[in-house]
């Protein structure tokens, strides 16, 4: 069994059907997709429609949720960027999406935690940093009863963690969007690095699993003009570079 783990497309389509041609040579069994599929300023209906298409287990990002739920006085500006490029269809599929979902036994599909869509599961922000989390802090957002194998995204930040008591987190990184920046809970910035489309790869093996992380060129420079032509230079940046507008190199 081979399973292929995407999340935080962002309405990233170049990005995404890259990542679609390169599943093509690893062949896996079963896609998965952890959510935020469309919000931002590049192709959310396109996107929509590709993943509908597909059809892969999907489960509900926070964007996912405040875009098909919110009344757009309250949206960011994720939402705001790709709210008037949905149909009602597309919303309705965004709607219908389950908070978790258990593609196999023993395997468990959550955007950031089981329990809250907008909470990292293996990273800490402090007042001045981002840190990976604690084996106690990891351990208390699954919460008790988890399976042995949690896949998550949210971050965009590619990890594989094995806990004490021998659960594993595995986050695929992001297929959309390589650095951003939020003020919750305190001000922080996530950066990759480099502008490569990122998932991940899990093998079935002898006793267990084998993880590998993806990473995959596509024409970048398309999707940051298309941000770049939406008035979203932060976005253009990160997609270019890997990096946040403010440290991009």
């Amino acid at each position: 069994m081979r399973i292929a783990v995407l999340a935080d497309i962002h309405g990233n389509l170049d990005a995404l059907e890259a990542v679609i041609a390169d599943l093509k040579l690893e062949a896996p069994d079963l896609v998965v997709n952890l959510g935020d599929c469309v919000s931002g300023p590049l192709d959310p209906g396109l996107t929509a429609e590709r993943l509908i298409d597909l059809g892969w287990p999907t489960v509900r990002g926070n964007h996912d949720r405040y875009i098909a739920g919110q009344p757009r006085e309250a949206m960011g500006s994720y939402e705001t960027d790709a709210i008037d490029r949905l149909a009602p269809a597309h919303l309705d599929w965004l709607r219908a999406l389950p908070q978790l979902a258990t593609p196999l036994d023993g395997v468990l599909m959550c955007h950031a935690t089981p329990a809250c869509d907008e909470t990292y599961l293996a990273e800490s922000v402090g007042p001045h940093a981002v840190v990976l989390a604690s084996d106690a802090e990891i351990a208390e957002h699954l919460g008790a009863g988890t399976p042995a194998l949690v896949l998550c995204g949210h971050s965009h930040v590619p990890r594989l963690v094995r806990l004490a008591g021998g659960r594993t987190v595995f986050n695929p990184g992001a297929v959309g969007l390589q650095a951003y920046d939020d003020v919750t809970p305190w001000p922080h910035v996530i950066e990759t690095g480099s502008p490569h489309a990122r998932y991940g790869v899990i093998d079935a093996v002898a006793g267990g699993w084998r993880f590998s992380h993806r990473q995959v060129d596509y024409d970048w420079d398309a999707a940051a003009r298309k941000a770049a032509a939406a008035g979203r230079s932060d976005w253009a940046v990160a997609l270019r570079t890997g990096f946040a507008e403010r440290q991009a190199p």
